[in-house]
């Protein structure tokens, strides 16, 4: 079982990829049998997500998590994103891992953010 360091390390790696626009980085930190759901995504497969929602990443600008926790296998993350020429938002994630991989991703849409720190 991983430790609560490694899956920090985890997710912050996936959320430095997704900035870095760097799907060679990202895929192998998804489990085959990734699942990611939104209030907009019914538990997308790990192709329909790259499919669906990896091309916002060239949208992205800065993403700064502002906070993680994790408990077990399990993480929740809050963050700011700022898009190109669009408002920042913040979101929040509630993230599932094994094996030192992401299994499934649950992303509740926040509201507009006034600043998104450098990371």
């Amino acid at each position: 079982m991983a430790t609560g360091t490694d899956i920090s390390t985890l997710i912050r790696d996936y959320f430095a990829a997704y900035e870095r626009k760097d799907r060679s980085a990202i895929e192998p930190l998804l489990s085959d049998d990734f699942a990611f759901s939104s209030p907009r995504d019914d538990h997308l497969s790990k192709a329909a997500y790259f499919e669906h929602c990896w091309p916002f990443n060239e949208q992205i600008e800065r993403i700064h998590i502002d906070r993680l926790f994790v408990e077990d296998n399990e993480a929740f993350v809050t963050y700011a994103c700022k898009p190109g020429g669009r408002t920042a938002f913040r979101n929040a994630e509630f993230i599932r891992t094994r094996n030192g991989q992401i299994v499934e991703v649950t992303v509740y849409f926040g509201s507009s953010a006034e600043d998104v720190s450098p990371t």
